[in-house]
């Protein structure tokens, strides 16, 4: 069936092919247009940088009049990232407009790695790391994206295995 919301993800899907942001990679499900799996690689010069975040959005009928859910799956640290991977990011709430499409999406979740808005803190450990202690949050952070690349080869691993049986 289609319908409003299902056309622009198509076309957001066809964008993101034809002209694909640095960076940022992301397609529906196999059988839910509607349900998207992106990644994202950490910004060079960045504490994030080498990293590979795994996030999913969730689409609604109402899109793109409304947001979709955008969760990081990867484990993140970071001021505007809450415990469960939901993202603390004003275009995703308070600030969202129509013209926002999948791509916009996530190159402003890359951008916000490495620019985070402490004074909106998802994660308060986080946020007074990056605020008072600088070294120690990237340490964190760094951890992160280790454990990031890891996981990210063992899925990798994984979807080969299914493939191969």
């Amino acid at each position: 069936m289609s319908t409003p919301a299902r056309r622009r993800l198509m076309r957001d899907f066809k964008r993101l092919q034809e002209d694909p942001p640095a960076g940022v990679s992301a397609a529906p499900t196999e059988d839910n247009i509607m349900i998207w799996n992106a990644v994202i690689f950490g910004p060079h010069d960045t504490p994030f940088e080498d990293g590979t975040f795994k996030l999913t959005l969730e689409f609604t009928e109402e899109y793109p009049n409304k947001p979709p859910i955008v969760k990081f799956v990867s484990k993140m640290f970071h001021p505007n990232v809450y415990a469960d991977g939901g993202i603390c990011l004003d275009i995703l709430q308070n600030r969202w407009s129509p013209t926002y499409d999948v791509a916009a999406i996530l190159t402003s979740i890359q951008s916000l790695l490495d620019e985070p808005n402490p004074n909106s803190p998802a994660n308060s450990l986080a946020a007074q790391l990056y605020q008072e202690n600088r070294r120690e949050y990237e340490k964190r952070v760094a951890a992160i994206v280790e454990t990031s690349w890891l996981n990210f080869q063992e899925d990798d691993d994984a979807d080969q295995d299914k493939k191969d049986t």
